[in-house]
């Protein structure tokens, strides 16, 4: 354990907290130099083995995420077009998918028409492990090109649960107020329960925390995280 991790460890308290005093710790022991992230960790309980267990969406943030973007379309023709008038940042078909074939990977984000999906499915085994592949229901396949780009500008946060039953998530930096964080950090949590597998039985939520990159995590209240879709 490192010094400083020590000494933000010792700031916390062992019990758990309330979504906006948790942002306020996490804001407060943040020690890197750089622009840390503020990340989500949420444990369910359901067995993403069995498909109708499987948890996953999408949500556009409130306040984004603070991180940049560089946007993948694959696209043809007019399309195409459309994907470059939109502002992605790459365009193309066979000749992007023989680039990340050949190993490059600069952007963080791939969206793709329906009628690109058989070639774009052939890279599943590079971009599935991560979490790169466009799906239908994050929207990330569709012919509404402008929409989908500017979404993910706007702050769109893809989020599914891995085969621990763990949710990853980043709900924005730790420079954003403690406003925009709590924002944020409503939305996707909000969106998590509201996503619960008909067929999962038991307790859904069994622990959450929050973090900054470098930070040690701050556990959240789970009465208070279920409170979002009660009232």
């Amino acid at each position: 354990m490192g010094k400083k991790f020590a000494m933000a460890l010792a700031k916390i308290e062992l019990r758990v907290h309330g979504l906006r005093e948790a942002i306020e710790i996490v804001k407060s022991s943040a020690f890197a130099k750089f622009h840390e992230s503020v990340d989500l960790v949420v444990r369910l309980g359901v067995d993403p083995k069995h498909s109708d267990q499987m948890v996953r969406g999408s949500v556009v943030l409130p306040h984004g995420t603070g991180r940049s973007v560089k946007i993948l379309v694959f696209a043809k023709g007019e399309k195409a077009k459309e994907a470059a008038s939109a502002g992605a940042d790459y365009v193309g078909a066979e000749d992007m998918a023989e680039k990340i074939g050949q190993g490059w990977m600069d952007f963080s984000q791939v969206v793709a028409t329906p009628d690109l999906m058989a070639m774009v499915g052939k890279l599943g085994k590079i971009l599935g492990p991560r979490g790169l592949m466009p799906n239908p229901k994050s929207g990330t396949v569709t012919f509404d090109l402008n929409k989908a780009i500017r979404e993910i500008r706007q702050g769109k946060v893809d989020y599914k649960v891995e085969k621990a039953g763990i949710i990853h998530a980043c709900v924005g930096r730790v420079s954003f107020t403690v406003d925009q964080l709590h924002e944020n950090l409503n939305v996707i949590l909000e969106s998590i329960i509201r996503a619960k597998p008909v067929s999962a039985k038991g307790q859904y939520l069994k622990s959450a925390s929050l973090s900054s990159t470098m930070g040690p995590a701050v556990k959240l209240d789970l009465a208070t995280i279920s409170a979002l879709v009660e009232s």
